[in-house]
């Protein structure tokens, strides 16, 4: 196969200047109202990339779960690999790709946990069996097999509660990424793609074209 010569031409919209919100939120809060509506698969999923101590770069597939003016805000497991790197580079990039509207939208800026009883309240609506995989699974780290994580999962499921009081782990949490500044790309035919930039400047928002 013959990947070089694969390619396509994007058609289906364009994006100005004169039409994007002032405030970068309200903008991906519509882009993303759209893409729920066109009833996209995994809507909310997100590329989380992050690096460690050292300057090395990993990302991972995330689930969105909240966008406001704060900014966008994940779970997971604090002691995983994403985690980790949070905990010493408190820096991160997400990116948005819907591939059937041709659009994607880059975020950059700082990461802070939220609050615990934020993290409280969104893991007690967590399907009962996900809230016994979090205490159960050792996220990122080198295990013998399935069958261990299988016998470890039963093992948790016998000693937790079940209920709807089934705590959340103090390892298990959100994160917050507060933008300094985001992107919204549309596809355009000829590779002469929109590409709107939000940049933060001071306490307010400066927005650019940038070149394809």
């Amino acid at each position: 196969m013959d990947i070089a010569n694969l390619r396509r031409e994007y058609l289906h919209a364009a994006l100005s200047e004169a039409e994007v919100d002032p405030d970068p939120m309200r903008q991906f809060e519509r882009w993303l109202a759209e893409a729920i509506s066109a009833e996209l698969p995994e809507p909310t999923a997100m590329t989380l990339a992050t690096a460690d101590a050292g300057g090395r770069p990993s990302a991972r597939i995330v689930l969105l779960k909240r966008a406001d003016a704060e900014g966008f805000v994940f779970f997971t497991n604090y002691q995983s690999r994403k985690g980790s790197e949070l905990a010493v580079r408190p820096e991160a990039a997400l990116l948005f790709h819907w591939v059937e509207l041709e659009r994607q939208v880059r975020v950059e800026g700082k990461v802070a946990q939220v609050a615990p009883g934020d993290s409280d309240a969104y893991f007690a609506t967590r399907p009962v069996e996900s809230r016994i995989g979090a205490w159960a699974s050792p996220q990122s780290r080198v295990i013998s097999d399935r069958a261990w994580l299988e016998r470890e999962f039963s093992a948790a499921r016998e000693r937790l509660s079940t209920g709807s009081e089934l705590p959340r782990p103090s390892h298990w949490g959100g994160y917050r990424v507060v933008p300094q500044t985001l992107e919204f790309w549309q596809g355009r035919r000829s590779r002469l793609h929109d590409r709107i930039c939000y940049r933060l400047d001071g306490a307010h928002w400066r927005i650019e074209r940038l070149a394809p």
